[in-house]
């Protein structure tokens, strides 16, 4: 057995790697969308010859900057040939570290909401896997099969958002709340990395391959090289934002804890990949390649708005003496919900463990921290985590008519 502060260790660095790598591959992936979406087709003859079919001039750090963009193979690279690969290799590989190490090897814990379903930790563990295998398998097939048609990335756009839609349902049906926005997030971006790695990668090697060899690969497989790299990188930065709120959303329990949580889930990822299509977008437009694209930004921006005002609480605010004459037949004092706290909460918040450094095992700690025990245990539901003790809603009622009616503590 690992000692707990090794673990946490683990977390912090796995962590701190991912986030950094993730950084790295997103910032990359969203110059080279700034970058295709600027060049401009030189007139110099010199670059013509050369095969140059666009070009930008740039200023930063106090250097001037000329990228140039080959359609096909350069006939010569007098340099070292950078590839952006390591950073989407290393974020996929410490991110599903850590979530190996905080929800696989704590299932039973952070992964299983017996509410939902009674699984085994291995049977979890298997279907939570299952999720990252199979949206890659579709949507690669997906893409291969519609992407290339005509209008083939609108119909990729839609059938990808329905399958979305489902596996989010799906995931938040079967999980715990937490858990379910996470994986469906880590589905979406082992498609981002599995992209680089099947697809993007492999592509740009034969053509380097053929290149430095000699070797003249059919125009038409050159070409195919070309679009399907251009095609996963472009479906990559529309999965960025969406990912990202997946990632971030297992610190705010308001978002999963939801009695729509999965709806509140699609509509946060939809608004995401909107309002990066109002950037890769407003890009092309300043050069006069696309239309104005602020109707997708304000559309991104109501659905979050939307989302705001319909995940907002209802008012709490009651006076005692309301609400003692709605506490029903007899009041609840704070020897039933001491006897609660004890049988859901101790294990916890106790003499034996303190989870965040919370204990509700006197009557002194009770007082101080019951708009945190109502919060969490009745408008919130997310105590105990995926109710793992059992509470039941005749006793969170129980807890609702103590606070509202004081929150005494007196014998």
């Amino acid at each position: 057995m690992i000692d707990p502060y090794y673990l946490e260790w683990a977390n912090l660095l796995l962590r701190w790697i991912h986030v950094i790598t993730a950084i790295a591959w997103v910032g990359s992936s969203f110059y080279f969308v700034f970058l295709d979406s600027n060049l401009v087709k030189p007139n110099s003859p010199d670059l013509l010859e050369k095969g140059v079919d666009g070009a930008l001039w740039a200023v930063h750090g106090g250097g001037f900057y000329n990228p140039q963009k080959y359609m096909v193979a350069p006939k010569k690279i007098h340099t070292k040939l950078h590839w952006f690969f390591w950073e989407s290799y290393t974020t996929w590989m410490s991110g599903f570290a850590l979530f190996t190490l905080l929800y696989l090897f704590n299932a039973s814990s952070y992964l299983i909401d017996k509410s939902l379903m009674d699984w085994t930790p291995t049977q979890a563990v298997l279907v939570a896997l299952s999720f990252l295998v199979v949206f890659w398998v579709v949507y690669d097939r997906v893409s291969q099969w519609v992407g290339f048609k005509e209008n083939g990335e609108l119909g990729v756009g839609l059938i990808m958002f329905v399958v979305i839609a489902f596996a989010s349902w799906l995931a938040c049906h079967w999980f715990a709340g937490r858990a379910a926005f996470l994986l469906v997030g880590a589905m979406m971006a082992t498609a981002m990395s599995a992209n680089v790695f099947f697809w993007i990668i492999p592509g740009q090697r034969k053509v380097v391959a053929a290149m430095t060899s000699g070797q003249k690969l059919p125009p038409a497989e050159l070409a195919m090289h070309g679009k399907r790299g251009k095609q996963r990188s472009v479906h990559n930065t529309y999965f960025t934002l969406p990912v990202l709120f997946a990632m971030l959303s297992n610190h705010y329990s308001f978002l999963y804890s939801h009695a729509y949580h999965w709806i509140t889930l699609v509509a946060m990822m939809s608004a995401g990949a909107l309002i990066r299509q109002f950037f890769v977008q407003r890009h092309a437009y300043h050069q006069n390649k696309a239309s104005n694209p602020l109707p997708f930004a304000l559309i991104g921006v109501l659905i979050i708005v939307g989302v705001i005002m319909g995940l907002k609480p209802e008012s709490k605010a009651i006076s005692q003496e309301a609400a003692l004459a709605n506490a029903g037949p007899g009041p609840v004092g704070y020897a039933l919900v001491q006897s609660i706290l004890e049988q859901r909460c101790y294990s916890c918040h106790g003499a034996l463990v303190q989870m965040k450094n919370l204990r509700f095992d006197s009557p002194q700690e009770v007082k101080i921290n019951a708009q945190n025990i109502y919060q969490q245990a009745v408008v919130l539901r997310q105590m105990p985590m995926n109710n793992a003790t059992q509470i039941t809603d005749l006793e969170r009622e129980h807890i609702k008519r103590w606070f509202e009616a004081g929150a005494s503590t007196a014998p």
